[in-house]
């Protein structure tokens, strides 16, 4: 196993890194909450998950100040303009909302795989005291995850009943 030392500067560049990505879910997630219109469901569990996700940038805060460091801002700034890129993709898709569905459910899983990654490291390096605070920032993101995966039936079939009766289907016009 890799030593303390090493253990503890792959756990901060993963918490950097998380920190990052959680910023960029930020940008993918704040826009499409304001262009939804047909699918209030979908609004307010992006609302909830846009209120956790900056929960998690807080913990992320805290467990690297722990270790006398912060996010990088550069790696923040970089990820959060591909997150806004991604979204403005979307929108000229008339299916919009499914596409934002999967690649959220997409982007979930990313993240999941990320926060059980630095609890490795976390037990590993004997990080104990920031286990906690990934175990929450994880069990959120598999709550969102299971959310998208139980409602894309339902998102998917109002999505085509208002394509079939010729109204907007699109998550807003």
């Amino acid at each position: 196993m890799a030593s303390r030392d090493v253990l503890q500067e792959l756990f901060v560049t993963g918490l950097k890194n998380a920190h990052a990505v959680e910023k960029q879910a930020l940008s993918i997630m704040t826009p499409q909450v304001t262009r939804i219109e047909n699918y209030p469901e979908v609004a307010d569990r992006l609302r909830l998950h846009i209120e956790e996700t900056n929960g998690q940038i807080a913990r992320l805060d805290e467990i690297l100040a722990e270790f006398d460091s912060s996010g990088s801002a550069l790696k923040d700034m970089g990820l959060s303009m591909s997150g806004s890129m991604a979204a403005l993709a979307h929108t000229v898709a008339g299916d919009e909302i499914v596409k934002n569905s999967f690649a959220n459910y997409a982007f979930e899983h990313f993240e999941i795989a990320a926060y059980k990654s630095l609890l490795v490291m976390a037990e590993d390096g004997g990080f104990a005291r920031a286990m906690p605070l990934l175990k929450q920032s994880l069990g959120e993101e598999e709550a969102m995850a299971r959310w998208i995966d139980e409602h894309l039936p339902v998102v998917t079939r109002r999505y085509a009943t208002l394509y079939a009766e010729g109204g907007s289907a699109k998550a807003k016009v």
